[in-house]
């Protein structure tokens, strides 16, 4: 019996470590790049809670989006704003740093996730932000 409890406790806490990261994404009703790159983080292990917006520009600056690192959609997690299409890899590096209020891909590159088209690949960085205001880069992704 007590290695049975044991067993349990041990699958309970595998459980609970697999219980997949949750992200808030605030989103236009008719983008569908934001819909997209929803995909991708649920793709990669991520639980959306998908808020759809009337006034994203309202939504940013609550969340504390500098007009300079905008794009179409804004994400929040752990208290971090995710602007843009950031990929899931660089949100989990956000997560280990409390220091930056959040990350951003500005604009819309082709080829980052949710912006895919065929082969074509737009050079551009995940621009991490702290509370100074100071920007610096997470992440170069190189183009074609």
């Amino acid at each position: 019996m007590r290695r049975a409890l044991l067993l349990a406790g041990l699958f309970a806490g595998l459980a609970q470590a697999a219980e997949p990261l949750t992200i808030d994404v605030h989103r236009d009703p008719n983008c569908g790049c934001c819909k997209a790159w929803i995909g991708h983080l649920q793709a990669n292990g991520f639980a959306v809670v998908d808020h759809v917006e009337t006034d994203m520009a309202a939504v940013k600056r609550r969340l504390g989006v500098p007009p300079r690192l905008s794009s179409c959609h804004t994400g929040v997690i752990d208290g971090q704003f995710v602007e843009g299409h950031v990929p899931a890899a660089d949100i989990l590096k956000l997560r280990q740093r409390p220091d930056l209020l959040g990350a951003a891909v500005p604009g819309m590159p082709t080829g980052s996730p949710g912006m895919e088209r065929g082969n074509v690949r737009d050079a551009y960085q995940v621009i991490g932000l702290d509370a100074r205001g100071e920007e610096q880069v997470l992440s170069d992704y190189p183009g074609n």
